[in-house]
């Protein structure tokens, strides 16, 4: 699904959709690249390839139109996030398959993060611009028709988008077959919109298994890990011992997303949640944390993860979007981009200590559609 979006174009269709609706504002299409890149999570689920397709489409028209290459590198690089945050998200679903949570139910909780990260992202944009108005000149509003063609050429999207996630809560299909109506439909969305062609087929079939592949060998020595920890009772014995603490719940757990932090600094989001989860999870679930049941406890720590290892990916050393923003922005320093970022990760910070305090607000939608 998200190999047949990247080749088949369909980021340009949503960049060209959010730019004709805030483009003309004072930092308007660096705005237009985080909300591309939200819609873009949406039938993507990888951040790397969110990133890297958005900033093919976005950086040269930003750059075209006098964007600082701090700002518009540094929007681009944390707008990619959102394609490991919005679901569907690959990280999510490895994190459903090792502690044995409901994907849909995990799913259903990253929405109103990923839309608050997406609000907080603007925010951030909107104040930089307000505080620096030669970072980003304003721009002549779009006509009503080439708005009205932008929405035109979006709505393949916004039909996959219903039917994969209307179809899993309405009970019509499961996560796994949702998959499938998906990757029917974002492979027919490409060639109805004529990007797709037989290089770009196989490029997104080469993808898919290269992803795979990756995917299962990290699972095939997580198992690995998993079966001396089991006979080690490694995480029995820690539970243990974090139970017997004198600490409270919640400082335990704050100790633990601070090592998420540290540890988003080295590894990647998927080798992280892999080889640490199967040691932490079950001394988080030993604890009693604002008298969540089993079920929401594992949900809302399971997003609060997510988004600690979503910061990762845009702090050095091993921010891999950075790295790609950088080779597609040559003429940008990567520590300019690494400045512009800054704001952008206080929001993340913001944001984290608003789930971690409320996991209501993480919890809601779960409770409200009862999968």
């Amino acid at each position: 699904m998200g190999q047949f979006a990247t080749q088949g174009g369909l980021s340009k269709a949503l960049f060209k959709f959010a730019n004709a609706l805030v483009g003309h504002f004072r930092g308007g299409m660096a705005m237009a690249s985080i909300y591309a890149c939200a819609a873009f999570g949406s039938v993507c689920g990888s951040s790397v390839a969110t990133a890297a397709t958005l900033s093919n489409v976005a950086l040269p028209e930003m750059r075209r139109h006098n964007y600082s290459g701090r700002l518009a590198t540094a929007s681009l690089a944390v707008g990619g996030t959102l394609g490991i945050l919005i679901p569907p998200s690959v990280p999510l679903v490895v994190y459903a398959i090792l502690t044995e949570q409901n994907i849909a139910k995990l799913f259903l909780a990253a929405i109103i993060p990923g839309i608050l990260a997406t609000i907080g992202y603007c925010a951030v944009i909107w104040l930089t611009v307000k505080l620096r108005p030669d970072l980003a000149p304003a721009q002549v509003r779009q006509s009503q028709r080439e708005q009205l063609n932008a929405v035109k050429e979006i709505w393949p999207i916004a039909v996959i988008f219903i039917a994969v996630f209307g179809g899993i809560y309405s009970g019509i299909f499961t996560p796994t077959e949702g998959a499938s109506v998906g990757a029917l439909g974002t492979f027919l969305a490409a060639v109805y919109r004529r990007e797709l062609d037989i290089q770009s087929f196989k490029l997104s079939i080469l993808g898919t298994a290269q992803t795979s592949g990756m995917i299962f060998l990290i699972f095939i020595g997580a198992d690995m890990l998993n079966a001396a920890l089991a006979l080690s009772q490694m995480p029995t014995h820690l539970s243990e011992w974090v139970t017997s603490l004198e600490w409270s719940p919640l400082l335990i757990v704050g100790c633990i997303i601070a090592l998420y932090i540290v540890l988003g600094f080295f590894m990647d989001e998927l080798s992280a949640v892999i080889l640490t989860i199967p040691v932490i999870f079950p001394a988080v679930m030993s604890l009693d944390l604002w008298g969540l049941d089993y079920s929401d406890k594992a949900i809302w720590f399971g997003i609060l993860v997510l988004i600690v290892m979503q910061m990762g990916l845009v702090t050095p050393p091993v921010g891999l979007n950075m790295y790609i923003i950088n080779n597609l922005a040559k003429d940008v320093p990567i520590l300019e981009t690494f400045k512009g970022v800054i704001p952008f990760l206080i929001s993340d910070l913001m944001r984290i200590v608003l789930l971690f305090i409320f996991p209501s607000v993480t919890l809601w939608l779960v409770h409200a559609v009862g999968t």
